[in-house]
Parts: structure tokens; C-alpha cells; sequence
């Protein structure tokens, strides 16, 4: 018989703790006290299930159906991209700059991680989620059941389905070139190729997004965009060109470019 230490020895140690929370339905603190513990043969199918995935380059998280960020728990499958810590800094820049009851728009929203992280905090402001994938949207929407709030998803192709205005734009686009996809580890390419190619140069979507954005803030609206670690000059560069003020680079805790700001 398969014990929880021999699980505890056959992948990442957090990764096998996560497999096992996931298979016995147990927390972390039981699993790693009860390491004797032998698994059911049900229980032991099923780890090694789970494993063979993961030697296909399968993520966890889709093959557990779930993730984490900013503490809060997200459904994830294939449709989605899986939320990233280093996205939290866009949340919290988000975050610092509200005071008072501001109308948001997360555009490429996904899982819907941004929006509902943001609503958590923010009860008082009108959150609107939007995104391409009806699919993406249904994640979307479980999420949003989920965690218990109240967010207005829409289906549109960036502002194609807008008319109105707002006082914050967020977003976590595709920002990935083309041609670097297929560089990127397996796991990463079994992520949806919509949610990463960002068109040649990986600059699509910020050009379409900065370029638009005035025509859908409100005066002294704001704009905050999640960017690869070496995107920030050209970035600030669309802004600039676009007639932004109060352009602000922000680095993640890693020393990386991460989020870009501007105002009109």
C-alpha cells in the first residue's frame, strides 16, 4: 500500500500536499501530522491519475479545478488563464488609488479573479467584468457565485459593447508575442493561446486599449495594465503618444516592471 509520506516523495512537496488535500479531503496540517497514513486503493488511483496528468504538463490547478489570489478561492479550467501572484500588484495599485464610489471596468477579465478580488474590498463601487470567451465568461460567473458578489459581466470584444464611461479601466491582457508562445514551458502553452498572444510584437492589445480608453473615462479617469517584465518603456510610450498624464511604472516584488497607470 501507498502511504501519505510516499505521495510526499514522488512530486514537489507542496504540489503533493496540494494532491493529496484534493484526493483525501483532508487540510495540510492533517496530511502532513498523518504521514504513515496509507492510502484507499480509490485514494491511491486517483493520485496516480493526477500525476500522469502533471507528466503531461496538465497544471494542477486545472486538474484540481481551482486556484488562489489575493486569498480568495477561483474556479479554473482550460478556458481560462490561471490567476498569478504577480497580478495581485495590479489589484492593490487599483485598490490605493479608489476614494469613493468609482465605476470600474476589468476588460479580458477571464476567471474573473480581478473584478471579484476588487469588489471584495470595494463594496461601494459598480464593478463591470468583460471578456471575448463566453466560455471565459462562465468561469466568470461561478467565480463571481463563488465568492458572493454582485459584478456585471458582459460579453465584448474590448469597448465593441460599451456606451458608457468609468472612472478606473484595468486590465491583464494577452501581452505574449506570437512567436514567443511556442518558447514558453508546455505547461504554460496548455493555457488558452486567446488569453496570451498579444499579436507580433505583443503589443496588440495595449495600442487598441490606450488608444480607446479616452473615449470611455470619465475626467481625471485612470487606466491600469499588467505588462511583461520588459514592456514597460513601449508601454509608457502609448501612453505618452495618446496624450496620458501622470504616467507611473510600477515594479512587482521580484524588481520587475509589472503595471503601468495613466490619467486623462
Amino acid at each position: 500500500m501507498v502511504r501519505i509520506i510516499d505521495v510526499l516523495q514522488l512530486a514537489d512537496r507542496h504540489e503533493a500536499t496540494d494532491i493529496l488535500e484534493f484526493v483525501m479531503q483532508k487540510d495540510r496540517n492533517w496530511i502532513l501530522i498523518n504521514q504513515n497514513i496509507e492510502l484507499s486503493q480509490e485514494e491511491e488511483e486517483k493520485v496516480k491519475e493526477i500525476l500522469e496528468k502533471r507528466n503531461n504538463n496538465i497544471p494542477l490547478q486545472y486538474i484540481l479545478g481551482k486556484t488562489y489570489f489575493m486569498g480568495l478561492e477561483f474556479q479554473v479550467n482550460e478556458n481560462v488563464l490561471i490567476p498569478q501572484p504577480d497580478t495581485e500588484l495590479l489589484v492593490e495599485e487599483v485598490l490605493n488609488s479608489v476614494t469613493g464610489k468609482e465605476k470600474i471596468l476589468d476588460l479580458c477579465t477571464g476567471s474573473g479573479c480581478i473584478a471579484i478580488s476588487l469588489k471584495k474590498q470595494l463594496e461601494d463601487c459598480e464593478i463591470t467584468a468583460s471578456d471575448i470567451s463566453e466560455k471565459a465568461l462562465a468561469v466568470a460567473q461561478n467565480n463571481i457565485e463563488l465568492n458572493n458578489v454582485k459584478i456585471n459581466l458582459k460579453k465584448s470584444n474590448l469597448f465593441e459593447n460599451f456606451v458608457e464611461k468609468f472612472d478606473i479601466i484595468v486590465s491583464n491582457p494577452p501581452y505574449i508575442a506570437t512567436d514567443v508562445i511556442a518558447t514558453l514551458s508546455k505547461e504554460v502553452q496548455n493555457e488558452p493561446i486567446l488569453a496570451l498572444d498579444g499579436g507580433v510584437d505583443g503589443l496588440d492589445f495595449y495600442r487598441k486599449i490606450i488608444e480607446l480608453s479616452r473615449n470611455y473615462l470619465n475626467d481625471n479617469g485612470k487606466i491600469f495594465l499588467e505588462i511583461g517584465y520588459d514592456q514597460a518603456e513601449q508601454v509608457k510610450k502609448l501612453f505618452e503618444e495618446n496624450k496620458y498624464k501622470n504616467i507611473e511604472i510600477i515594479k512587482d516584488y521580484g524588481g520587475n516592471d509589472r503595471v503601468v497607470k495613466g490619467e486623462i
